[in-house]
């Protein structure tokens, strides 16, 4: 399973953007589906995470402010991020849970990132 992240950028604080990340690859199943973040000098983090039956977690910070949702058909995950801040700044990775084409286990797999960097 390979993952795509694309939407990151450079936006003014209160600004918007839209995260995408793409799964493709030979899968029978993808589980959930989220959005992870890594400011610099600082651990990776949960930002919001969706179940295939669209059951969703936020992290407290981003509570209000971002919507992660997920088009099964296309095998794709968004993350809607308004009212952005400059402590949103940070790397985005996506993350699924999977399972492989021929196996019976879930397994987690990792997109590339994408920057996000917020200005004031």
């Amino acid at each position: 399973v390979q993952l795509q992240a694309s939407g990151g950028g450079l936006v003014q604080a209160g600004g918007s953007l839209r995260l995408s990340c793409a799964a493709s690859g030979s899968f029978i199943i993808i589980n959930t589906m989220a959005w992870y973040r890594q400011a610099p000098g600082k651990q990776r983090e949960l930002v919001a995470a969706i179940t295939v039956l669209r059951s969703t977690n936020y992290a407290d910070p981003v509570k209000g402010r971002f919507t992660i949702s997920r088009d099964n058909a296309k095998n794709t995950v968004y993350l809607q991020m308004n009212r952005l801040k400059p402590e949103d700044t940070a790397v985005y990775y996506c993350n699924a849970d999977a399972v492989p084409s021929g196996r019976s286990s879930t397994y987690d797999y990792w997109g590339q990132g994408t920057l996000v960097t917020v200005s004031s």
